[in-house]
Formats: C-alpha cells, sequence, structure tokens
C-alpha cells in the first residue's frame, strides 16, 4: 500500500496495490474509486483530503457518548 498526498490540489491518493490495470472508476462524492477490469480496488483518491482527515481525527478524539456528525 502507498500513500502520496498532493497539497496544492488537497488530494489524497491511496495506493492498494502496485499490480493491476486500472479499468474503470467510479465517483462518489469526495471519493474516486478505481478498479481493475475483475473489479479490485487499485486506487482510492480522496478529494479535500484536508478536509476528510480532519473530520476523522475529530471522531477519534471525541469524548465517549459524543455523536459523530459525517457530511459527504
Amino acid at each position: 500500500m502507498k500513500l502520496s498526498y498532493d497539497r496544492s490540489e488537497d488530494v489524497l491518493v491511496i495506493e492498494t496495490t502496485e499490480a493491476g490495470v486500472i479499468d474503470y472508476a467510479e465517483q462518489v462524492g469526495d471519493f474516486i474509486a478505481h478498479f481493475s477490469q475483475d473489479g479490485r480496488l487499485l486506487v482510492l483518491e480522496i478529494l479535500n483530503a484536508s478536509e476528510f482527515l480532519a473530520n476523522v481525527f475529530k471522531s477519534t478524539v471525541r469524548a465517549p457518548g459524543d455523536r459523530l456528525l459525517v457530511t459527504a
């Protein structure tokens, strides 16, 4: 697995494997998933990554019993 972050574009890229050829991609909100022909996830791009990571961090340090608000 390889992680890279483009600060100027605010995009986090997660490569799940070095093997495979991207056949197609699907986007849902700020997430773009790139798949091989047989449906394996090869790359996940997270747009607006700083906001996403800030929300993840906030959710991990919240007090017990606090509710987590997730926005897309």
